[in-house]
């Protein structure tokens, strides 16, 4: 039993010591990101930090009544300024916030979200630009959804932390995920082929 209890132990400490813990106190804030990230800037309200192959932006805002409506339109907007394209909004759950989101493709070709965290708790809303490769989502998600409000400095921890996907790593996630849209759409034309002999 005691060594179930160490290997555990082991593992919980292995998981932990591959992501870093950032503080806004003045709000009891806490978040999660992966170890090896660079801060470029921290202020009162704003913070980035960036890796070799993915960049955070951080930025806090009071709420004033802000709707739903109003919040989508925001995100829209961001997203179209970033010139943005092919676009999905939508929701994702995190505890003690509301969280509404928009995801797409950046011009480069690499994958960004914007995500607007409501507070349950205090007049803030927590919105988290995240620049990325295709095949880090995941992990991309992880990081929104460690998001948390409470004075022990103690982010929310649902899932494991997974490392930042390299850029030759995502372009063969990239190259086999076109490669499979081409093989359906592939089958997809020979289905209407084969339709239409049987029309005739």
């Amino acid at each position: 039993m005691k060594r179930y209890v160490l290997a555990a132990l082991l593992a919980l400490m292995a998981i932990l010591s591959q992501a870093t813990v950032y503080t806004w106190s003045q709000y009891n804030l806490n978040f999660e990101v992966p170890e090896g990230g660079f801060v470029t800037y921290n202020s009162n309200t704003r913070f980035e930090i960036q890796w070799d192959e993915m960049v955070m932006v951080v930025q806090l805002y009071n709420k004033q009544e802000s709707s739903d409506k109003l919040i989508k339109e925001n995100l829209q907007r961001k997203a179209l300024g970033y010139s943005m394209y092919e676009l999905k909004q939508g929701k994702i759950k995190v505890k003690g916030f509301k969280g509404l989101i928009i995801d797409g493709t950046m011009p480069d070709g690499s994958r960004a979200i914007i995500a607007d965290l409501i507070s349950k708790k205090q007049d803030l809303i927590v919105e988290i630009t995240v620049n990325y490769l295709y095949g880090n989502r995941e992990m991309v998600d992880d990081m929104i959804k460690s998001f948390a409000e409470n004075s022990k400095n103690q982010p929310n921890r649902e899932k494991h932390r997974q490392k930042v996907q390299t850029r030759e790593k995502a372009k063969l996630e990239e190259k086999k995920r076109q490669q499979e849209e081409l093989k359906r759409q592939q089958e997809q034309q020979q289905r209407q082929r084969n339709e239409k002999l049987y029309d005739a």
